[in-house]
């Protein structure tokens, strides 16, 4: 009942937690990598860095070849399926940011609050596969939790042993200990020799990061007159990026960048961040890293009376996305059911052209 009081409604705020799509950027999503099947498979052929041997007479005959070996790589990407139940009891209140005193369009509410849990379900998918992107990177494994944290799917890509390793001495947080460029200059050269690439940047942890720009050595190279070894000028890039500036460390010259992006830990909630604040990643921009998606199978398509709700096919190589949207009624017509699922998985096609260092021993 209304008094005699007055009352001014102001803006609705919406606080959005925005999905970051820094790490799994790396990985590209040509057409071919969008599918209806149940596994994915690529056939990889490697190269070595042979030199031809001499002979020592023509009539020995030339030294043969083999171009027909290869391996092949067999995968079944994990299922992501999320959903929302909107019920028309639900579509007679007010909405955020409505009116009071305006009459309720129950099918407008309606098709607000179905695109609402479609932008919600976006988000958490692409926060899963941002957290795929960096466990691939830092680990060469997959090992994804449920909210007991119980591993529902795990996938080992057997990268090797020597592309993730420890520092021998920990970089001090005050510099005096620890040889970053010795050690990032060593994990390059088993990148070059692995991969044939050469690796071009870093990723640093917070914690990383900061301990490299205070370590003694560093601090060297950096006060070298006439010499442009590092050129710090950080730059905010977006998607909880930062752009640090480059490095050349022996060989090989470096994109420095350092990441803040966090996803909520599935078992315990806590704010959990996807570069491990004590780790570097290295990767070779040019190595072939993937990000396939399969579609959720579907045997009838979506009812024409729901279609109101269903935005168009969410997909799309350049965002890196590709969601298998559906909508049906319950039998009494009072709640309208909403879903979007895929099917994606990183693959680290070029698996020796990445590596990462733990900087604390």
């Amino acid at each position: 009942m209304s008094d005699a009081s007055t009352t001014k409604m102001i803006s609705m705020y919406l606080e959005k937690a925005t999905a970051p799509l820094f790490l799994s950027g790396y990985f590209k999503s040509p057409p071919e990598n969008f599918h209806t099947s149940e596994e994915v498979e690529i056939d990889i052929q490697r190269d070595s860095e042979s030199v031809a041997i001499v002979i020592q007479d023509l009539s020995l005959g030339p030294n043969f070849n083999n171009s027909t070996l290869y391996t092949n790589k067999k995968f079944k990407p994990p299922i992501y399926d999320e959903a929302g139940s909107i019920n028309a009891f639900d579509m007679i209140q007010r909405q955020a940011g409505q009116n009071p005193f305006v009459s309720p369009e129950y099918g407008a509410n309606a098709v607000r609050q179905a695109f609402e849990i479609f932008r919600k379900a976006e988000n958490k998918i692409r926060r899963s596969v941002e957290l795929m992107a960096s466990q691939v990177l830092s680990t060469g494994q997959l090992t994804l939790l449920n909210t007991a944290g119980v591993a529902v799917y795990t996938l080992n890509f057997q990268p090797k042993s020597t592309h993730f390793i420890t520092t021998g001495t920990t970089w001090a947080t005050g510099g005096a200990t620890g040889d970053p460029l010795a050690d990032l200059s060593a994990l390059a050269d088993v990148v070059r020799q692995d991969g044939k690439s050469n690796p071009d940047v870093l990723i640093m942890g917070t914690s990383a990061f900061q301990r490299f720009i205070a370590n003694v050595k560093v601090q060297a190279a950096m006060n070298l007159r006439r010499g442009d070894f590092i050129e710090m000028a950080p730059q905010a890039r977006g998607s909880g990026s930062t752009f640090q500036g480059y490095v050349w460390i022996g060989h090989y010259r470096f994109e420095v960048w350092t990441y803040n992006g966090f996803y909520a830990h599935p078992q315990t909630g806590t704010l959990t961040p996807f570069v491990n604040t004590d780790h570097v990643l290295m990767l070779s921009s040019n190595g072939r890293l993937d990000l396939t998606f399969g579609a959720i199978p579907m045997i009838v398509a979506p009812d024409a009376r729901v279609m109101p709700y269903l935005p168009p096919r969410i997909a799309s190589e350049g965002r890196g996305l590709d969601l298998t949207t559906n909508a049906w009624v319950s039998a009494d017509g009072k709640t309208v059911n909403v879903s979007a699922g895929t099917r994606p998985l990183t693959i680290p096609t070029a698996i020796d052209t990445f590596a990462r260092i733990d900087v604390t021993t």
